[in-house]
């Protein structure tokens, strides 16, 4: 089967095709027939970004494909199901319409999939399209969990706790028990997605079962242009005095806020540490910010778990940044976490980075979200055409 991944966001355009056969496990990836990934404005007006790389594959000499119909499904990442999608499923008019839907509790995003999913509809035309979401790895969320204390109309009207990054949350999981030789069951681990967007995941027996993203992205983390958590008593405040309207209040929350709008030098990781190291006092307020929260949020997922086996770092920050690597995890020395300093400077994938003796893992995980979309999108091709 051949599975095509298409993982768009609000910049950017992610692609992946994908020969795959039965029975290929989630934690052994193979390498990808092709993969692009475009800086773009999925669907913005004049932006064929999607049809043009989607035409990249046929077209050329170095096309993998001789036309659109040799795609048998293709599959897309969608941060929010809400409560009615806790799975995959094929996409159609009423997912898409609910997919819209729910673009406004994440705006950043699901507007953006469904551009992709209707550049796949003139492009592929005919082919199967399944919807894969973030939120679905969190529907295992313990009832205590995901309900906010407001009161219970909140409940009652689906205001709750979804948590997001499940895709790769989960794909990090499978990948960190195969690289440590252990089971799912009975492992306590803490993924720890920090990229742009950042979440963490508490993940025990490979069920999710706390996590620090809420009813929206924007919970949680400190971020690269997010807030994460900040007093609600604040932004009423800010609200009553006039200072912002609600419109201007989210451009700051989601785009003005985080490791941009602390340090002035934007949500790059990387041009924030370079800025530290050149003495810059914002840069260093933004980093120790970043990481302050860190701590509390991976120390507030411990009493879930009920004990820790491994943590899991992934995403680009946590991939590629020994530096925000080295500084999370110094707190929980008490743990038993001992880091190979050597190992944590290289900065490789898919790797264990703790010492021997250390009694907690720590495992670098390259993420994986267009692998995981495309074999979940050719599982449920698969199980239609069985069922059928």
């Amino acid at each position: 089967m051949i599975a095509l991944a298409l993982n768009a966001g609000s910049s950017t355009l992610k692609t992946c095709l994908y020969r795959l056969g039965s029975g290929i496990p989630l934690a052994a990836p193979p390498a990808p027939v092709w993969e692009r990934q475009v800086n773009c404005r999925v669907g913005a007006a004049g932006d064929d970004s999607a049809a043009e790389l989607l035409g990249e594959l046929w077209r050329g000499p170095d096309a993998p494909l001789s036309g659109p119909e040799q795609i048998d499904v293709v599959g897309h990442r969608i941060v929010h199901g809400g409560t009615r999608y806790t799975s995959a499923i094929p996409i159609g008019d009423d997912v898409k319409r609910q997919i819209t839907e729910l673009a406004v509790l994440a705006p950043l995003h699901n507007l953006a999939a469904v551009n992709g999913i209707e550049a796949a509809e003139r492009n592929v035309p005919g082919t199967p399209q399944v919807a894969v979401f973030d939120t679905a790895f969190h529907a295992s969320l313990p009832v205590s969990a995901y309900t906010y204390a407001g009161p219970r109309e909140w409940m009652d009207a689906g205001l709750r706790r979804f948590g997001f990054h499940g895709i790769n949350h989960e794909y990090a999981a499978h990948r960190t028990a195969r690289i440590l030789d252990r089971s799912l069951d009975g492992l306590r681990l803490l993924t720890c997605h920090l990229g742009s967007g950042a979440s963490l995941a508490a993940v025990r027996d490979g069920r999710s079962v706390d996590t620090t993203m809420g009813f929206t992205p924007l919970d949680g983390l400190a971020m690269a242009t997010r807030s994460g958590s900040v007093d609600p008593g604040l932004l009423l405040h800010l609200l009553r005095s006039g200072e912002t309207s609600p419109d201007e209040l989210y451009e700051v929350l989601n785009r003005g806020s985080g490791l941009a709008g602390l340090s002035g030098t934007g949500g790059d990781m990387r041009d924030v540490l370079a800025a530290r190291e050149r003495g810059d006092p914002r840069a260093g307020l933004a980093f120790d910010v970043y990481v302050h929260r860190l701590h509390r949020c991976m120390g507030a997922m411990l009493p879930s778990l009920g004990g820790l086996d491994a943590i899991a770092f992934t995403g680009g920050v946590g991939e590629h940044s020994a530096a925000v690597r080295r500084a999370a995890l110094t707190p929980f020395a008490f743990l038993g976490v001992d880091v190979d300093e050597v190992a944590n400077g290289e900065s490789a994938a898919d790797v264990d980075i703790a010492t021997p003796g250390s009694r907690v893992r720590v495992v670098v995980i390259r993420a994986r979200e267009e692998w995981a979309v495309a074999r979940t999108a050719a599982d449920v091709v698969t199980e239609r055409d069985v069922g059928a």
